[in-house]
């Protein structure tokens, strides 16, 4: 399904220094089908085949400090842009590797043009940090993304890595495009990361070596040695070495820099049964505590829950005490992909990983690679960025606010989500102060799943959750990984499948901070959650290990939106 680009024009975002672009012909509907190249009609038609081609609604402009709201309550086309404040919704994934990780293979045009023919806008490289990475990878990486940037020019490719974070688990550290972009992640992975500095152990000492490394990415934004920086913490409870003061930490110290993590891992083909798939978890989520493990996590926690991660599919649990909180703690999620379930390709013989820092260009093997564990970019699992323009800041602007919705398998076309009152409203990572005692309302549309997803089938949205919490405001132990008023509120059952759907929920006289977030599924697996009935009747099954079949088990989510009372 692979197909490059070649437009008859130029824009600018490939270059890394602007901050706004015009859209590609193909997201642009006032351009006639009739005008475009066959290459752009044929993305075009794949939007709107699946869904992506002005059916996410966008809602008015979320807060950017505490004391803003949107003026305005009317849903807007997704495909206007941000001039007077509204959003496109933007496709990708920030977790993919290349032939320049130990255990990748893919080229980098492999991945974008895969990720351009299955929807993505944009897309983080996210090579693993290592001796070999650092040394020679960080820098030998750089020009295929460059040459890519350029070849497919409706695709923003941002260059990153997977950062081992010292004592814990991996993230994604990426920046925005531009002539220091290599050197800044060389020296980052050179003096942060845990393999390459013998700092994986869980000590004090190698905690605050992750908090330097945090610190060291807002300095060089500071400094202005790159426009801007990320870090999302990839897979966050599959070894359970993600200790709740852990996140903490990374957040408290750069809340602008280290703003989410991994709601749903990558590697989701890994469930399927052997001997036509793996056999494994989905997310390779196979593994029992370490002497490294946050020794409190419960069993359940070292296994996915309907394909996310325990962290995230918990009402109740570790992301909720962090919005309990009030920790703007965003979600996300993405394919890591490394080799892809059923492909047909192998590394390049006489490739040397120690001396070159890649493998040599992968070829044809010669069968179906059925114990590869992967999706391609976009395949499977969506993260949905409400972003002011098509453009890489808006991009990092939109997962920094928390503008963000996550769905596998295609479960759902498009989700605007607004908290109003009073001809106030917010959307998602948003906070709507009120007075009071206001009445607010959460309003929700959603565009079903209107043509057969890379399974060849139409989900079917069968049931949609509201979950809502307290803000208790911080708390005194730091290892905190439960809340005890967060509970899912209102449940919606869906009777249609094609379309859209519209729900309302009152939130009624609100008099203390509170916090919505959204959930939805095909209602194929559900179990009571892990808080019990009265937190969540019908959440998310935990997967079992050889025998998860991810198409037979969507979900969708969205991260959350406050209301705060004055």
């Amino acid at each position: 399904m692979s197909h490059g680009h070649h437009h008859g024009h130029h824009h600018h975002h490939h270059h890394g220094d602007e901050d706004l672009s015009p859209l590609p012909p193909a997201l642009d509907t006032s351009i006639p089908d009739e005008e475009l190249t066959p290459s752009q009609h044929s993305r075009r038609s794949m939007l709107r085949r699946a869904g992506l081609l002005g059916a996410g609604l966008a809602a008015g402009s979320v807060l950017g400090g505490a004391g803003e709201a949107a003026a305005s309550t009317a849903a807007m086309p997704a495909t206007h842009t941000s001039r007077s404040g509204r959003y496109l919704w933007l496709a990708g994934d920030h977790h993919i590797h290349t032939q320049h990780s130990s255990d990748g293979k893919y080229r980098v045009i492999d991945h974008v043009r895969q990720a351009n023919a299955h929807g993505l806008d944009w897309m983080v490289i996210t090579d693993h940090g290592s001796v070999t990475h650092a040394k020679i990878g960080v820098e030998k990486v750089n020009p295929d993304i460059v040459a890519a940037r350029d070849q497919i020019e409706d695709t923003l490719v941002f260059q990153g890595l997977e950062w081992n974070i010292p004592a814990a688990e991996h993230g994604t550290v990426f920046v925005h495009p531009g002539k220091n972009e290599v050197a800044v992640l060389k020296e980052f992975e050179n003096s942060f990361d845990g393999s390459v500095k013998g700092a994986t152990a869980g000590t004090a000492t190698n905690e605050a070596l992750a908090i330097a490394g945090i610190n060291f990415l807002a300095e060089q934004v500071q400094r202005r040695k790159v426009k801007d920086a990320l870090l999302l913490a990839n897979h966050p409870a599959r070894k359970g070495i993600d200790s709740p003061h852990e996140i903490r930490g990374w957040r408290d110290a750069q809340p602008s820099i280290a703003v989410g993590m991994e709601g749903a891992p990558g590697h989701q083909a890994a469930g399927i049964a052997a001997p036509d798939g793996p056999g494994s978890g989905r997310g390779y989520y196979d593994n029992s505590p370490s002497a490294d493990s946050f020794a409190a996590y419960p069993l359940e926690s070292y296994r996915t829950w309907g394909g996310f991660d325990w962290m995230t599919a918990t009402v109740g649990g570790l992301w909720d005490s962090l919005l309990a909180e009030g920790k703007p703690w965003w979600i996300t999620a993405n394919s890591d992909s490394h080799s892809v379930y059923a492909d047909t390709s192998v590394r390049g013989p006489n490739s040397d990983f120690a001396g070159n820092g890649r493998y040599n260009d992968p070829v044809y093997g010669g069968g179906l690679n059925l114990g590869d564990g992967d999706y391609w970019p976009g395949q499977y699992s969506r993260t949905h960025v409400g972003a002011a323009s098509f453009s890489y800041q808006a991009v990092m602007d939109g997962i920094r606010a928390g503008r963000v919705w996550v769905d596998h398998g295609g479960l759902i076309s498009g989700l605007n989500a607004q908290l109003r009152s009073g001809g106030r409203a917010v959307t998602l990572g948003g906070m709507l102060q009120v007075r009071r005692g206001s009445e607010v309302e959460l309003v929700v549309e959603i565009s079903l799943a209107n043509g057969p997803n890379w399974a060849q089938f139409v989900p079917t949205l069968a049931r949609v959750d509201v979950i809502q919490g307290d803000v208790t405001g911080p708390v005194s132990d730091k290892d905190t990984f439960t809340t005890p008023n967060t509970k899912v509120v209102k449940s919606f059952e869906v009777n249609k499948a094609t379309g859209a759907v519209r729900l309302t929920y009152s939130l009624g006289p609100v008099d203390k901070p509170v916090y919505v977030r959204l959930r939805g599924t095909d209602g194929n697996r559900t179990a009571v959650g892990l808080g019990g009935s009265s937190a969540d009747p019908a959440g998310p099954a935990m997967d079992v290990l050889g025998d998860a079949d991810p198409w037979k088990d969507l979900w969708f989510y969205s991260n959350p939106m406050w209301v705060l009372p004055a």
